[in-house]
């Protein structure tokens, strides 16, 4: 460990318990050993496995519940450049904002839940405009490894006590304690 040089981490959005343990496993590394971290979105790993990719890419994934963990990026020369915020968001509705934020270009869509926009009327306007949705992997550590890299070179890390999680959405545990009274926000 004393010859790795910093760590990336997926930072979120995903499962409260799965994004945890991964933070608090490399903050405890770049702690001990004093080595920077890259934390990574998941959507954005889940945008840069796109083949096809037009200069607007919207990724997305299954976030329970009826809604989707969403993001737009556009390509600035090689990298991917967010647009506006993650959301979690209903399918229907990512589409709609999707589209704006990608001010009605064609749109990349990458999706490891490619099945989840296939009944929104929305997308199947897309869908007459040639745009189709890309199955890409959920095992994310190559793609992490490769922008974590990317981002450790150009010095867009963060240490330890700077890492934080990227949930997006408030937990089970904050919005129902108390009797269903979130709390203190």
């Amino acid at each position: 460990m004393d010859e790795v040089s910093g760590y990336a981490v997926a930072a979120g959005p995903g499962s409260f318990t799965g994004v945890r343990v991964g933070l608090t496993s490399v903050k405890a590394w770049a702690e001990r050993y004093g080595k920077p971290v890259a934390g990574v979105s998941r959507l954005e790993a889940f945008a840069a496995q796109a083949s096809r990719p037009s200069h607007y890419v919207a990724a997305f994934v299954d976030a329970k519940r009826g809604q989707l963990f969403g993001a737009v990026y556009r390509y600035d020369g090689s990298v991917l450049a967010k647009i506006g915020e993650e959301m979690v968001i209903a399918p229907a509705k990512f589409v709609e904002t999707a589209v704006e934020l990608a001010k009605q270009e064609k749109i990349t869509w990458a999706s490891p839940d490619a099945g989840l926009l296939r009944g929104e009327g929305g997308w199947r306007e897309r869908e007459k405009h040639g745009e189709s949705i890309e199955q890409v992997s959920a095992t994310l550590a190559g793609i992490l490894g490769r922008i974590g890299l990317r981002r450790l070179r150009e010095g867009k890390t963060t240490d330890a006590l700077g890492l934080d999680a990227n949930y997006v959405r408030r937990s089970d545990a904050e919005i129902f304690w108390k009797g269903g009274a979130p709390h203190g926000h």
